[in-house]
């Protein structure tokens, strides 16, 4: 993660697991067991879509989300930023207030899909 949305000298929580759909559910029912729900439904509607398609592309994509989500997590202070950014993005009075939060987590989100991708 970059030092922008990476709090400078954090110390991630547990190390960035491999990119494996049990890897991914084991770190997740550590730093985020309250997404554990929506990662095994993620993952049974990707297994679903590869066979409806006869495609692999839909458990690459679930793959490469939840190693974004969890490279976020790993990180405390920047899984409160991202969060708190969408948090406030849904509660915006104003198309544009809700706009610059979506960049703010969107960024973030960004950040960490390139970090597992150069991992």
């Amino acid at each position: 993660m970059s030092a922008q949305h990476a709090e400078y000298g954090e110390t991630p929580v547990i190390p960035r697991p491999d990119r494996t759909p049990a890897a991914l559910r084991a770190a997740c029912a550590v730093v985020a067991p309250h997404l554990l729900a929506a990662y095994d439904q993620a993952k049974e509607q990707a297994l679903a879509e590869a066979l409806e398609h006869d495609s692999i592309k839909p458990l690459h994509a679930y793959l490469s989300h939840w190693a974004a989500l969890i490279e976020i997590e790993r990180h405390p202070e920047t899984a409160k930023a991202y969060h708190r950014a969408e948090y406030l993005a849904r509660t915006a009075n104003t198309p544009d207030e809700a706009r610059g939060h979506l960049i703010t987590a969107s960024s973030i989100y960004r950040d960490a899909a390139r970090a597992v991708r150069a991992a």
